[in-house]
């Protein structure tokens, strides 16, 4: 914790104050932002997410407003020299105009692609959604979510028949008794959280991380298991087996409440604690301890995150820990449950309104007859005009500049070039594009490829809801407008709508965010998440509601699957899964694992989190963990530049000792770009349910410099 951190600001601002949000990952920390005409000053306020607390990235937050790297005039590239020029609303509009309609002609209507963030706000992520079936009509639009959360996501729907990050309050997790942990890191993402696992251990609780690192959040645990990356499965279904050998499955709670039990039970039968030894490297002892402190806890809570999700079986993966909470009892019991750990700030908000390539507001499927009869009544259009699905975010980065793929890109709130795995790859295809357009507050790795750049209004210059991690609907509210000559996305995508469509085309876009959330619950009513019954002024003078929440005059739901679940008949649903091993193993030419991750003063592809000066002291670049004894045998020293080399590219960075990492395994955050990126070795092969790309692992070897 630091002082509040001060921003210049335009001068002759009067003197406010503003309740709000961190504009960071999914916690939705509480903070007051206030301006005195020369100043904005940040400062924590109580919230239950975070109860006072910030992170070092929350407290230097409002250096961001008015940075000298901030672009505040639209850019426009010239084509005599290449280069990146100011331009006109005007000028840039137009040419976004005649390249979306140049494509089109050409290619047809899914030739322009839409590319959003996990960072949008509800009503951006919803407009951006009606945006690219509406006004663009193509199919081809999905997120960089897809790269955090898709693989919880299609398991929570196929067990729970629904997805909602955390189904019960973050508080629950300070009164576990048990508290498994599996492939998150929250003492370095989302620092403010490690409050409840200091209460949970203050209580007397069990905490137990698995991660193939010894992290900041393992050195916390009682118990830290410490799998081969790529093996958090064959981890999970021999917990499950512990618990069916000693009598720890709830039989009462699975007969009553769940359905295909029986083809899990067989399927488990074989994975004995000494088979996944073999496999994950995890000690029998552990295993065994780990389903003791699970089966004998009067409240058990199973949470997964990025390192068991980012794989190509992520969605079996997730879904082998769901088998065991529900064999245990544990979803819907007060105080007890299965979770997973949103990441970025809008994580849960963003793919529930229509940023995902097969679904509309609501999270309704749109290939369903009646989900797209409801959202086109509301949004005035025929149903047959919408498009059908369109395909998942690395599929369509992909296709890009290629043959039947898409030529126009637009881009909001993502840094794909950075961010996207096999990132060169990415990077060569928005090259080949005919039109890259990029909506942004600074000129990102991404934006600086694009042929037009639209400066964006930042997150305490508009107004809007947030839904955090435990899905939790919140107002971030605006302390400022945005500088002159910058707009909001919601004015953004108006102005494009009535370039392509006219006026009345305008009108189907309003740019006032409380009109777009009142239209957000509307096209959201009756589905899943559904947001019906929460109007502005309920989260503008609470701490929020969670959905569903169909009754404006009802309550919402803070707990979910006390009595039923999401489901046709009410019942979760056992999926019997099976460990395989990684997209890419390892061999003599690749002979290491290869994993990626965060740091603590660092967010995502970094955009923000590098220009902050604070920030840069405590992260300055990018580095390479290895175990010393793997040094050794590379002839590598501390701080000494190694290359990290794939079948898909290389990286370079300085050495890392630690003995934190196993030796087999080589460590790097994905926090850079330029010769420093991460990315570019990491594996493009996919889930093939959820469309997740295999980041936390693929066979590489390091070089000294």
């Amino acid at each position: 914790m630091t002082d509040g951190v001060r921003s210049t600001t335009r001068p002759g601002q009067r003197p406010r104050e503003v309740a709000t949000h961190c504009p960071y990952c999914a916690l939705q920390c509480g903070m007051t932002l206030r301006t005195d005409g020369a100043a904005v000053t940040v400062a924590p306020r109580q919230f239950p997410t975070n109860r006072g607390g910030l992170c070092q990235k929350g407290w230097t937050a409002a250096e961001l407003l008015d940075h000298p790297e901030r672009l505040t005039t639209p850019l426009l590239r010239d084509p005599a020299t290449g280069e990146l020029r100011p331009a006109t609303w005007d000028a840039v509009l137009a040419r976004i105009t005649d390249g979306v309609r140049a494509a089109q002609r050409g290619h047809g209507r899914d030739a322009v692609a839409v590319f959003g963030g996990g960072g949008l706000t509800n009503e951006k992520a919803y407009a951006l959604g009606k945006f690219a079936r509406v006004a663009l009509r193509t199919r081809h639009i999905d997120y960089n979510g897809r790269f955090c959360m898709s693989s919880a996501a299609a398991a929570g729907m196929r067990a729970f028949g629904v997805d909602r990050g955390l189904p019960f309050p973050l508080a629950d997790l300070g009164r576990a008794d048990t508290l498994l942990l599996v492939g998150a890191n929250p003492a370095e993402t989302m620092p403010p959280l490690v409050r409840w696992l200091t209460e949970q251990r203050e209580r007397g609780g069990k905490l137990i991380v698995v991660d193939p690192r010894v992290t900041a959040t393992a050195r916390l645990a009682d118990l830290h298991l410490q799998p081969l990356p790529g093996t958090d499965l064959a981890v999970a279904n021999a917990l499950l087996h512990v618990a069916l050998t000693e009598g720890w499955v709830d039989k009462e709670y699975v007969d009553a409440r769940t359905t295909g039990f029986e083809a899990v039970r067989r399927n488990v039968a074989g994975w004995w604690p000494a088979r996944a030894e073999a496999l994950s490297g995890v000690p029998v002892a552990d295993l065994e301890a780990t389903a003791r402190a699970l089966g004998t806890a009067g409240r058990a809570i199973i949470l997964t995150a990025r390192g068991a999700e980012q794989h190509a079986k992520g969605v079996d993966t997730v879904t082998g820990f769901v088998n065991l909470a529900l064999a245990l009892g544990l979803p819907g019991r007060p105080g007890s449950g299965y979770g997973c750990l949103t990441g970025q700030g809008n994580g849960q908000g963003g793919r529930e309104h229509g940023q995902k390539a097969d679904q509309l507001p609501g999270y309704r499927k749109i290939d369903d007859p009646a989900a797209r009869a409801h959202v086109a009544g509301v949004w005035g259009v025929p149903a047959d005009e919408l498009p059908g699905p369109g395909v998942p975010a690395y599929q369509l980065l992909d296709a890009l500049g290629t043959d039947g793929g898409p030529r126009a890109l637009l881009v909001f709130g993502s840094n794909p070039v950075v961010s996207a795995p096999r990132a060169a790859r990415v990077e060569s295809r928005l090259r080949d594009l005919d039109l890259l357009v990029v909506a942004d507050f600074l000129l990102s790795e991404t934006a600086a490829l694009a042929d037009v750049v639209l400066p964006t209004a930042q997150w305490a210059e508009e107004d809007g809801t947030m839904t955090n991690l435990e899905g939790r609907v919140l107002r971030r509210t605006a302390l400022r407008p945005p500088p002159a000559g910058v707009r909001t996305d919601l004015e953004i995508l108006a102005a494009l709508a009535e370039r392509l469509g006219g006026p009345a085309a305008r009108q189907r876009f309003p740019t006032d965010p409380a009109t777009v959330f009142g239209e957000l619950r509307r096209a959201s009513a009756g589905g899943l998440a559904d947001y019906a019954g929460i109007s502005w002024e309920r989260v503008e003078t609470s701490d929020g509601a969670f959905w569903p929440c169909p009754d404006a005059d009802g309550p919402d739901s803070p707990r979910m699957f006390t009595d039923r679940f999401a489901t046709p008949d009410g019942l979760a649903r056992f999926h019997p899964v099976e460990h395989r091993p990684a997209a890419e193993e390892v061999c003599a030419r690749y002979p290491l694992h290869f994993t990626t991750g965060r740091v603590l003063a660092q967010y995502q592809s970094g955009t923000q989190t590098r220009r902050v000066a604070a920030l840069r002291r405590a992260a300055p670049e990018a580095f390479v963990e290895l175990h010393p004894d793997l040094a050794h045998r590379l002839g590598v020293g501390d701080g000494e530049p190694v290359r990290v080399v794939s079948r898909r590219g290389e990286f370079r960075a300085p050495a890392r000792l630690s003995p934190a990492i196993r030796p087999d395994t080589v460590f790097a955050p994905f926090h850079w770009g330029g010769a420093a990126r991460a990315n570019s070795v990491t594996n493009d092969a996919v889930d093939p349910v959820s469309g997740m790309p295999e980041f936390k692992i693929c066979a590489v070897r390091v070089e000294k410099v």
